[in-house]
């Protein structure tokens, strides 16, 4: 059975993401997770957005304006879509698929069923989760029995 690298991301994956996370790995295939964000906590939101001088997002983040569930899934697909095209690009073995808003049961049951070699965390700095853990690699480390790495999107920084 052909060992699969998991990746969770919380946007679209770009070429650059793509390539620091293939440069990684020979001869594996690939499956992406890209959950539908529909339940942000509003303080997190706001010291992300604040942190990063994103002031039209934390406004968004103290009026609650969190996407409604059917147009957070329709994000997600195209998050996917445009993540899944740019494995293709980089002629790799790649399915995937969109996941409920706490991605670690969809995690746990494709480690269960694949033969993961790695899960691999691509988002954007959080500084409240990565400073106190709770963040998705975090998590993730703490309950399954596979390696994680925690890359931030766009960089080839490691959380």
């Amino acid at each position: 059975m052909t060992e699969t690298i998991l990746v969770l991301t919380e946007d679209s994956l770009t070429g650059a993401d793509v390539e620091h996370i293939t440069s990684l790995h020979a001869d594996v295939r690939y499956h992406v997770l890209v959950p539908a964000d529909t339940e942000q906590n509003m303080l997190v939101s706001l010291v992300d957005h604040l942190s990063m001088g994103e002031l039209r997002e934390a406004l968004d983040a103290v009026l609650g304006r969190e996407p409604e569930p059917d147009e957070a899934r329709r994000t997600a697909t195209d998050q996917l879509a445009e993540s899944l095209a740019a494995f293709r690009a980089a002629g790799v073995d790649v399915d995937g698929t969109v996941v409920e808003d706490d991605p670690l049961p969809a995690l746990r049951s494709a480690v269960g069923r694949l033969a993961v070699r790695e899960v691999v965390v691509v988002t954007q700095p959080h500084a409240l989760e990565d400073t106190f853990h709770t963040d998705w690699a975090s998590r993730a480390r703490e309950e399954l029995r596979v390696p994680v790495l925690h890359l931030y999107s766009g960089t080839s920084r490691l959380g």
